[in-house]
């Protein structure tokens, strides 16, 4: 009975958004009230902590906002000065292969908008590149979204795997574990499902891609896939040797950026020179035959090509901030002084537990939102820019901040009120503790099949995998306990989920729609994208299988 209350304000949720299309910004504040009457109501809880921990849930929901912020400023700055003009025009000279261009554009391009900036914005340029080379709207928004699974979960340097460990932490560190270490792991074996996975989507997503919008669909599709092979192999061996080799030695932060910009370089030095690229040039058919769903309702606009900026001033900006983040991440490992006074002075209540009885602390100098909006500022110099293009992208910033910044606001409030509901007294675990032990009752040994879907089903309500995880990792981590489940290894299940759901979340989908100005096409997107959602669900939880198969037992509890 304790398990099903406790579930009532998710459960509300998910009909609001899913049933109802209610958005995040207005389903969670009710889920948060729900679970406060709750929380006093049952569990008994003191109104003074219900407001203390709210206040600590939503100012820990400050800090990813800030993270956020940064990167889509940096984002629109680069838009505005007409930096991401020049790095679009680097796409004009690529092969003519549509299944190329896919993998290109699409894969790793749309990895290193989404580790830069995340939250959406690889449809929102992925998807308008790849009309401008020729690919059908509805093809553009169909491969942006399928496409943006594997980087997801390091997207916005490593935002939403540093909230699903941000909710844990507490649990991890009163359980004796080094919180660090324990992060590292769930970094790398978030990592290497997602990187097994990344050959299979890119195969598939070019399979769509031939099946639905080729000339000769019908009985060529696969052929015309398996020709890619090679190319996606060799593609996906750089990217997932990067991938890997950051999320093992530096962390989060820097796992979809720096493997997107090298399996760049690469890819453009491999077609530039026609190595692996099939002799057979795959292409659209004549776009008088193309279906008038493929196109869009209203003219989509070619990117700018009249702005002229060389491609090292364009890439400048994020050449500064990777070198920022390897030289603070890395050198604070090698024990340089001042870095780790960097990141053990924060701003907050300390131990006081001076909002009614909770806490808040925030290693501000150590955000990577404070090195992007610094670096932002910067590329005002930097680029030259205007008094106006920088009130642009500061408007536009904050703009697109506000939605995500409300759902995420609730969304910690919700899961510090669940996390902190026990009641010794009464014999109660917290809402959190009920709910899993549900869950533990009903899935038992089994339960490890139903992780990634849950992630799935809190990006598809969000629209984001950072609040996927924000509200079920902890979930997840206390299910995983019960159980006697490896957490890291649940935890990575949570993180991957979240980033798969990205491909058929209605946020994202209606994003996309309107980016490609290809609206009424939410529902076809959904279900042609449902397919590789399910295929990559297969394909982590088969490797977690393999990987209790072999005894691995990362940070056991």
């Amino acid at each position: 009975m304790l398990a099903i209350l406790a579930f009532i304000p998710i459960i509300v949720t998910v009909v609001l958004m899913v049933g109802f299309n209610w958005p995040a910004k207005r389903a969670l504040p009710l889920a948060w009230i729900l679970a406060v009457i709750f929380a006093i109501a049952v569990w008994k809880m003191n109104i003074g902590r219900a407001i203390g921990f709210t206040i600590s849930g939503m100012l820990d929901g400050v800090t990813v906002c800030v993270i956020i912020f940064g990167a889509l400023l940096i984002m629109n700055t680069l838009t505005q000065s007409g930096a991401m003009s020049s790095i679009n025009q680097m796409f004009n000279s690529l092969s003519p292969d549509a299944r190329i261009q896919a993998i290109i554009i699409g894969f790793i391009f749309g990895a290193f908008i989404e580790g830069a900036a995340g939250f959406g914005t690889p449809a929102a340029l992925a998807a308008p590149l790849m009309i401008s080379v020729g690919f059908p709207p509805l093809a553009a928004a169909i491969i942006a979204l399928e496409f943006n699974s594997v980087p997801v979960c390091y997207g916005a340097v490593g935002t939403p795997t540093n909230s699903a460990y941000a909710t844990v932490q507490q649990a991890v560190t009163d359980a004796g574990i080094d919180g660090e270490g324990w992060k590292m792991a769930l970094t790398l074996h978030t990592a290497i499902p997602l990187a097994i996975g990344a050959f299979v989507i890119m195969f598939v997503g070019v399979a769509i891609l031939c099946r639905l919008f080729g000339k000769d669909a019908e009985h060529k599709a696969m052929k015309n896939a398996i020709e890619v092979i090679p190319f996606i192999v060799v593609i996906g061996i750089v990217f997932d040797v990067v991938y890997l080799v950051i999320a093992a030695f530096i962390g989060p932060e820097l796992v979809s950026l720096v493997a997107a910009i090298v399996t760049l370089f690469v890819s453009i030095f491999l077609t530039s020179r026609g190595i692996l690229v099939p002799k057979h040039v795959w292409t659209f058919g004549p776009k008088e035959e193309w279906d008038k769903s493929w196109l869009s309702t209203e003219q989509v606009a070619a990117p700018d090509t009249t702005v002229k900026m060389g491609l090292g001033k364009a890439w400048a900006p994020y050449i500064i901030i990777i070198i920022a983040l390897v030289f603070t991440r890395v050198g604070q490992k090698f024990g340089i002084g001042f870095l780790d006074a960097m990141k053990n002075f924060t701003i907050g209540t300390g131990q006081s537990g001076a909002l009614f009885g909770a806490n808040f602390n925030w290693a501000i100098l150590w955000s990577p939102g404070i090195i992007f909006i610094i670096v932002g500022l910067l590329t005002i110099a930097i680029h030259g820019m205007s008094g106006e293009q920088v009130s642009a992208a500061w408007k536009k910033s904050f703009s697109m901040l506000k939605g995500a910044a409300i759902a995420l606001l609730f969304g910690c409030a919700l899961v510090a009120i669940f996390r902190n509901t026990a009641n010794a007294d009464l014999g109660l675990g917290s809402m959190l503790n009920e709910m899993a032990k549900g869950l533990a009752a009903i899935f038992q040994g089994a339960y490890f099949i139903i992780a990634p879907f849950i992630g799935v089903l809190g990006s598809f309500m969000s629209g984001s995998n950072t609040v996927s995880n924000t509200l079920f990792s902890s979930l997840q981590f206390e299910t995983a306990t019960i159980l006697g489940m490896n957490t890291v290894l649940i935890v990575a299940l949570q993180n991957q989920g979240g980033a798969i759901g990205n491909m058929v979340c209605v946020n994202n989908v209606v994003a996309a729609c309107a980016t490609t100005n290809t609206n009424g096409n939410e529902g076809k997107i959904i279900r042609t994208n449902a397919l590789p959602m399910v295929i990559f669900c297969i394909v982590v939880i088969v490797v977690y299988l393999i990987e209790v198969a072999m005894g691995v037992n990362p940070y056991p509890m």
